[in-house]
Formats: structure tokens, sequence, C-alpha cells
């Protein structure tokens, strides 16, 4: 099991006029720091699709980037199987995959030279790294695009690129940020499906997004989260019910208990 334990994560703020502006308008700020996330306790088991959902600046990204260690946390604890993971960052690191909302990848490479070079980064060796490479180009249906320069692609194919980047080592935990937003109805297929093959292969895996029938199709555990705390945990049926059998109202309403 993947945890995250009691996280609380601020910011401080560039000036003393930022500061009362937003301290009049929201919560989170109190003196000079922005409170992002506050008691966060969220868990993803093996095989399992857990959604984070929430409104535009309530904390999901943040806690995302927490739980890759692309930031630190202010208090709180990351756990794999129970333990905690800062007794061993390199074997924690190398358990995950993370896709954050900028793919990191270069340019003037092409889409096949940037994983060749993201996989020897990883460690992988030349023949299991290309074996992989043409797995996941033929998961992610790339063939018609890999050999060509990454800077020429499609939003789509950008994606498909990044998440293959976040998988090549074949992780435990795989992080995804918001993974179909802007993406056509074919390209957002192909990444659904994909999820849905990790959680087969017994991958875990926790994600943000916006769309309702995304969740409804993934997972089984959702965490609703509003001016960085959780508002709601739990199984996705329970969360349907409370909304009288509809999602979408359900989430709006723990989204507005704290407005």
């Amino acid at each position: 099991m993947l945890q995250l334990n009691n996280i609380n994560k601020r910011f401080r703020l560039k000036d003393a006029k930022q500061s009362n502006t937003l301290c009049a308008t929201d919560p989170r700020v109190s003196g000079r720091f922005f409170y992002a996330l506050k008691d966060i306790n969220i868990h993803c088991t093996a095989g399992q699709v857990v959604a984070l959902l929430g409104a535009n600046g309530a904390g999901k990204t943040t806690l995302l980037r927490v739980l890759s260690t692309a930031l630190q946390a202010d208090s709180g604890d990351i756990c794999i199987d129970g333990q905690a993971v800062a007794k061993d960052l390199v074997y924690y690191r190398k358990s995950i995959g993370f896709l954050s909302g900028s793919t990191g990848l270069y340019a003037r490479l092409t889409g096949f030279e940037n994983l060749r070079y993201f996989g020897e980064l990883y460690g992988l060796k030349a023949q299991a790294l290309d074996t992989r490479i043409n797995e996941l180009v033929e998961q992610l249906q790339m063939t018609d695009f890999i050999h060509r320069r990454f800077d020429d692609y499609s939003t789509g194919m950008k994606q498909k690129v990044a998440i293959a980047r976040a998988v090549l080592h074949q992780p435990k935990w795989v992080i995804l940020d918001e993974p179909t937003t802007g993406l056509d109805i074919k390209a957002r297929e192909v990444i659904l499906s994909f999820i849905e093959g990790l959680k087969i292969q017994g991958v875990g895996v926790i994600f943000s997004t916006h769309d309702l029938s995304e969740v409804e199709r993934l997972c089984e555990q959702v965490f609703v989260i509003d001016q960085g705390q959780v508002q709601f945990a739990g199984e996705l049926q329970q969360l349907i019910q409370q909304g009288a059998g509809n999602l979408y109202q359900s989430v709006l309403s723990y989204m507005e208990q704290s407005a």
C-alpha cells in the first residue's frame, strides 16, 4: 500500500501586500504563508485506481508533487508497504512513475530517442530497454510517429510519450496529473485503456482529473480535495449514493462545503 499520512505543505508569500490581499479572500492564508495542504491522508493499494477530484487550485497538483517527491512536505510521511520512504528514497523513486503537467521531454529528439535516453537513466540495459519501448509503442499506439521529432508532435502524441516515459521502468505505483486534459477522443481512449491495463497488471494508480466519466470507468476509491483538505475519502459508490445517484452533484456538494 502507498500512503500519505498527515501531510502538510505551506509556501511563503512574496510580500506583505500579497499576504493582505489574499488573506481577505482565501482562508488558507495565515500571516506570510499560504497553507496549500492540511493534514492530508490518502492511500492506494496494488491494482487499484484512485482519483483525486477538486477545483483548480484545490491542492491536487501540490499533493501529487509531494507524492512524487518533487516537493518535500513540511510535515507528515509517505509510506510504502508500511515503511517511511524517507528511509530509502532511492528505492521509493524507483518504485513510482510520475506524469506532471509538463512533459519534461526534449523537443529536438524523437520520441524514441527520448525514451531511450530516460530508459538509460533508469538503468535499463539496451536489449531490455528496446523491448520495453516497443511494448509501450504498441500499447499506446505510437508506431506512426515515434521516430519523428518530438517538437512536431500533437498534444496527444506528446502525452503518450510522456506516459511511456513514466512507466518505462515498470513501477509499482503510477502518479498521473490530469493525463487526458486537452486530448481528442481517440487519444483519450488509448490512455484510459492503458490505465486499465496497468490495473490488470497489479499497478496502483493515483490520478487527478476533472472528467467524472473517467472516474466512473476506472476508480474504486475517490478523494475530493478542496482548499487543501480532504473533504471526502471513500469508495466511488458511496460518493455516488450521497448524491442520490448523481456523482456530479455529490462532488460539487463537497466542494461547496468549504466555500
